[in-house]
């Protein structure tokens, strides 16, 4: 598919390459973005709104993108990441014989009910990815469906990197099956309850009870879209 080709995109101050790179960071440790709170005290400014203001600039520039109304509504945008990272990103699918680490990660379509997340009629194709995109390894990648976690970042269509595991720790986003179904959500245990929440105010958080048929697949580790792909 031929895509329009991106002006050159404009060069970053330090501090906007260092806001990008803290954007891209969170990603790959949690599967969101960051808070524009989350950056201003990790970045040392005074408040949120001297955060908001670097956003600006940088969505001016054309390397992020952001969504209006969400306190995670911030889209890397993948030429303009590639053309500004020290480090380039290669595409995704092709292997480059640079001797740069790669990964082969099946990507997972639907899922049968009752059947293994990884089983073989469920791998679409394997994409080769850079392993420094993400600093937790991945085991393989999962199509997002739907607009549930639409604030945290992850939006229908997105590739989702999943590390397997079986528990996880409160407030980070996990694969989960819920009977028939896998599912991406944020977790939170209360005690005995389980409770599976979306990032969109149109859905409603999935309570899991004692005796429902509940699993956690894995953890999301990182996130790649569409664009990254051309």
């Amino acid at each position: 598919m031929d895509l329009p080709q991106d002006a050159p995109p404009a060069k970053l101050t330090a501090r906007q390459q260092q806001i990008l790179d803290l954007i891209q960071s969170a990603i790959a440790n949690t599967g969101a973005p960051p808070t524009r709170a989350e950056i201003a005290t990790e970045l040392g400014f005074k408040s949120a709104n001297a955060a908001e203001e670097h956003l600006q600039a940088l969505a001016r520039k054309g390397v992020i993108e952001l969504v209006s109304g969400t306190s995670r509504g911030i889209r890397l945008k993948g030429k303009a990441l590639r053309a500004t990272l020290s480090s380039s990103l290669s595409s995704i699918g092709e292997k480059v014989a640079t001797g740069v680490a790669q990964l082969a990660l099946p990507l997972v379509g639907r899922v049968a009910a009752g059947s293994p997340i990884l089983a073989q009629e469920h791998v679409d194709q394997t994409y080769y990815v850079e392993s420094s995109l993400f600093q937790r390894k991945p085991d393989y990648l999962l199509k997002v469906r739907g607009m549930s976690m639409r604030d945290a970042g992850i939006m229908d269509g997105d590739l989702l990197a999943v590390q397997t595991a079986k528990e996880a720790k409160n407030g980070q986003i996990v694969v989960a099956r819920l009977g028939e179904e896998v599912t991406v959500k944020r977790y939170r245990r209360n005690k005995d309850v389980v409770e599976l929440l979306p990032e969109n105010p149109d859905y409603q958080p999935i309570v899991v009870e004692p005796g429902d048929a509940f699993e956690i697949e894995g953890l999301a580790v990182g996130l790649i879209r569409n664009t990254m792909l051309m």
